[in-house]
């Protein structure tokens, strides 16, 4: 198990919620990724000035959880009627929004709640804010004594196992790139991997987020503008971050 937390390396990169809780256990920062759709409409509604917190997918609570705190409760896409807010990041693009919103996803959503328990900063990050999260990081902390896990929520294959998705590699990926630039040299071989993924898209992600199968689901499903948000690479300054159990904008 020590072997699997990437111990000895001050930049990691792991799956889903067991990579999450296995390397950013003891880390200073965990940033969490989910592309399509989680991360990037946490950082629309943040950019709109919303407060969002995170909740578990499908969990009867979400309701009075969202009374209790004065919010309004995000649906999932194909249950939204015309006006509801859901895990689609278009919904979000108009112009009377909610103070504050719960945002549940099986994924991402759920990860962040999970870090939420443990003692270093949680940050939400896509590829439409990578760079700036990279830079808060870097301006916060050293990189000689700061350790940053980075986790790719990924996907569910249809027995709940977890399926990775290339689009959380490719934003996880752009996260690395940018702190490895700002000095962090100790970066663990999982990390490097992430990194080259991002690299191989960077010129062309608008038509790899399409071309992918997360991508396909969501196009096949009537969402290409989801796709066409999740691909707007270094438009947001945003920094969500988790503070107790709502992210803010922490730049």
């Amino acid at each position: 198990m020590e072997a699997q937390r990437q111990q000895g390396h001050g930049l990691r990169f792991d799956w889903g919620l067991a990579g999450a809780t296995a390397i950013a256990r003891r880390a200073d920062v965990a940033v969490v990724v989910d592309v399509l759709s989680f991360t990037t409409t946490l950082t629309v509604a943040v950019d709109a000035g919303v407060a969002v917190l995170p909740f578990r997918w499908d969990d009867a609570r979400a309701v009075e959880h969202a009374r209790t705190r004065d919010a309004v409760l995000a649906v999932g896409r194909s249950r939204a009627r015309p006006g509801e807010i859901s895990l689609s990041p278009a919904t979000l693009r108009r112009p009377r929004l909610p103070e504050r919103l719960v945002l549940p996803s099986p994924n991402g959503s759920t990860i962040a709640q999970r870090l939420s328990e443990g003692r270093g900063s949680c940050v939400g990050a896509s590829l439409r804010n990578a760079e700036a999260v990279a830079t808060w990081i870097a301006d916060r902390h050293d990189p000689a004594r700061t350790t940053v896990a980075v986790v790719a929520a990924g996907e569910q294959w249809p027995d709940g196992g977890l399926r990775p998705a290339v689009e959380d590699a490719w934003g996880a990926g752009a996260v690395i790139d940018h702190l490895a630039r700002a000095g962090w040299d100790e970066v663990s071989p999982e990390a490097v991997s992430a990194r080259a993924a991002w690299r191989a898209v960077a010129d062309d992600v608008g038509n790899s987020l399409l071309a992918c199968v997360s991508g396909q689901e969501l196009v096949r499903a009537g969402f290409r503008g989801d796709v066409d948000i999740a691909a707007e690479a270094g438009t947001s300054r945003c920094v969500p971050v988790l503070q107790g159990d709502v992210f803010v904008d922490g730049a």
